[in-house]
């Protein structure tokens, strides 16, 4: 996942809003959200060739979400697959801190991570390329491929658009964060960071939602979690930068 914008504890009555893009290489086998079979809590799409995933929710009220840091220089070719991190948390029962804290002993183990986890008590980001896990304040964040609020462009613009839909009197619809998360526009070249990958790469994943043959925005998701413990998880999946299938659009309240 490349691009995730989200309001904690932002708005009266919705703890939690996110919207999230996931880009990956067209050729990576993927399954759609759905209830996992041997978790039956457990909403999410599936890395079908690692097994993880990207973002996830349970019906216990679990979620997390997880992206990659872009540095090529570092990559290690092997390691253990960074959507495992997310896996294991919606299994568990541990609180975000608790396991945030054991999973700092051996984050090394993983190529670059940028990983938030929550009991919809209160919400948690750890990043193994500096220091250590940390509570997270009620607002409005984003990540990229960069640390947590590093504002990149298209973490800038699209936490002010977040920002705006959170403004108006009503309620915020899936379709608003959907438009969010499909802004193609590029961003000039004295805004690009600089992580190690060509210029022309620099600026084809400088837009929220990406489009090119070989690699691209494969879904977006939308998760609204209200004061009452409703959740709403909505996915949008793409092929060749145009939907490909009607929405996920699941709705559950976990137990109080």
């Amino acid at each position: 996942m490349c691009l995730v914008v989200f309001a904690w504890q932002h708005r009266p009555g919705l703890p939690l809003v996110l919207a999230a893009n996931r880009d990956e290489f067209l050729k990576r086998p993927t399954a759609r959200a759905a209830f996992w079979t041997e978790a039956p809590d457990l909403l999410a799409g599936r890395d079908l060739e690692a097994g993880g995933t990207w973002l996830g929710v349970t019906r216990t009220g679990r979620v997390a979400f997880l992206t990659n840091h872009r540095d090529p220089r570092s990559h290690r070719e092997g390691a253990p697959s960074r959507g495992a991190l997310v896996v294991e948390f919606l299994k568990g029962n541990e609180s975000p801190g608790d396991f945030l804290q054991r999973k700092k002993g051996d984050a090394a183990r993983f190529n670059g991570f940028h990983l938030v986890v929550s009991d919809l008590s209160e919400l948690w980001y750890f990043t193994n390329t500096e220091g250590g896990p940390r509570r997270l304040p009620p607002g409005i964040h984003g990540i990229s491929n960069g640390p947590v609020d590093e504002p990149w462009p298209k973490v800038r613009r699209s936490t002010e658009r977040l920002a705006r839909v959170l403004e108006a009197p009503a309620a915020p619809e899936p379709e608003a964060l959907l438009d969010l998360l499909s802004d193609r526009e590029r961003a000039a070249d004295a805004e690009l960071p600089s992580t190690g990958i060509p210029l022309e790469w620099e600026r084809l994943l400088s837009s929220a939602f990406i489009e090119s043959e070989a690699y691209g925005t494969r879904s977006s998701t939308v998760l609204l979690v209200s004061a009452d413990g409703r959740v709403r998880f909505v996915e949008r999946t793409f092929e060749g930068g145009r939907p490909s299938h009607p929405d996920v659009d699941v709705g559950f309240s976990p137990p109080r």
